[in-house]
């Protein structure tokens, strides 16, 4: 029996009229477990991710990571005759992936409830900047709003540097994994009472969620968090260290036991019993003079060394990596990457599904589809269109003619 006939999700099958990253990151989640994706994009331009920097031999990198398997059907949604393409096809399927602005599908007559009525079984995951319900609703979003909205950015940096968005989709991914989450606990419901359901994301709330103790802090006491730089400002030691041949590693002493175990990997039992950094409490009134004494010590020996010596301690560590260090390491390439084939890329790796599953090996990455490459296959070969319509549909631009 092949793997994919083991795939959690096998026999799943999802619309997704989404674009960009959020929506399409719920739909390569899905995927990744067994879903069968027919992604939905403009037949003439597709997905404007399609558009992104960086590419490479014309294909934009970020779309390849987030489209690959997914099967690719024109349609021209701004046509009342694509719109009724498309709610045919959502008739046959469990799930429907969005991220229009709130209102669109209303004004489409693509509602929930309207969906709902001719397939009661369908689960309508919606992607938003701030949700469906709430005053912003109506309001855009991006994932750079999403990272400042949610106060990510004010508390990401240093003290002394404004606040910082990171240089990668960083909200969208976290809301586009909390979809596939949503999706696939609605799914589970149904199983149990035969009934789909409406899941709404905001792009802000998952963020917003992993920042930590931010709002809970200032909403009991008064105060507000402010940009740490590397340290977590609820533990020492912690953070990012140079060591003497001039590369990174970090460090996270976050408990008593491994901040113990630090002091005896530098040689300085002594540590342990002063007073100033014998609990984590003192240690993190007397950070700065602590981290002194840890940067000096990781400076005094190139990386390596230090690492194996904090390895042997049990300390909690990792060298600061950049793309090429996890494109060679044999924990991730053994684990953790994919290799995606069949593009212009030529032999490339991505990182493969967030999590692994007994039994399943998980899918293959084989190729990225062209613009509208599958429309005939699921229009006249699985839903039914005939021969005459689509011809018709396809002269007048409304769908791909492939």
């Amino acid at each position: 029996m092949s793997t994919q006939h083991k795939a959690p999700l096998a026999g799943i099958r999802v619309i997704e009229i989404g674009s960009m990253y959020a929506a399409p990151t719920a739909g390569r989640m899905l995927r990744d477990f067994g879903a069968d994706v027919v992604k939905i994009e403009d037949p003439t331009a597709g997905d404007y991710a399609r558009q992104w920097e960086p590419k490479h031999a014309g294909l934009a990198i970020g779309f390849a990571r987030l489209n690959s398997g997914k099967r690719s059907v024109g349609i021209d949604l701004r046509r009342p005759e694509g719109r009724d393409v498309v709610r045919r096809l959502i008739r046959t399927a469990d799930v429907l992936i969005e991220n229009f602005r709130p209102g669109r599908m209303e004004r489409w007559n693509m509602s929930y409830q309207e969906l709902s009525r001719e397939n009661p079984r369908l689960v309508m995951t919606r992607v938003s900047g701030f949700g469906q319900t709430g005053p912003y609703r109506e309001r855009p979003g991006f994932g750079t709003v999403a990272e400042t909205a949610s106060g990510y950015a004010f508390l990401n940096g240093w003290p002394d540097t404004p606040p910082t968005a990171p240089p990668f989709g960083f909200a969208d991914s976290i809301a586009g994994i909390s979809a596939a989450f949503g999706t696939t606990m609605a799914l589970y419901r149904r199983s149990i009472d035969g009934v789909g359901s409406e899941v709404d994301v905001a792009l802000y709330e998952p963020l917003m969620f992993i920042m930590g103790d931010a709002v809970l802090n200032y909403t009991a006491t008064g105060r507000i968090m402010q940009r740490q730089g590397n340290s977590s400002g609820s533990a020492s030691p912690r953070g990012i260290y140079q060591a003497g041949d001039g590369k990174w590693l970090s460090i996270a002493a976050s408990n008593q036991s491994i901040a113990m175990r630090l002091f005896d990997a530098m040689g300085r039992p002594d540590l342990k019993t002063d007073e100033r950094y014998a609990t984590n409490e003192a240690r993190m009134a007397n950070n700065e003079s602590l981290q002194r004494i840890v940067i000096d010590w990781v400076r005094q020996r190139p990386r390596d060394e230090v690492l194996a010596i904090l390895e042997r301690h049990e300390v909690v560590a990792a060298p600061v990596n950049d793309a090429k260090d996890v494109a060679e390491d044999p924990h991730f390439l053994e684990r953790t990457l994919v290799e995606l084939t069949n593009t212009v890329f030529g032999r490339a790796m991505m990182p493969g599904p967030v999590l692994h599953v007994t039994g399943y090996r998980g899918p293959e990455y084989n190729g990225v589809p062209q613009v509208g490459e599958h429309t005939r296959q699921v229009l006249v070969d699985e839903l039914g269109m005939s021969s005459e319509e689509f011809s018709t549909l396809a002269a007048s631009g409304v769908i791909s003619d492939r």
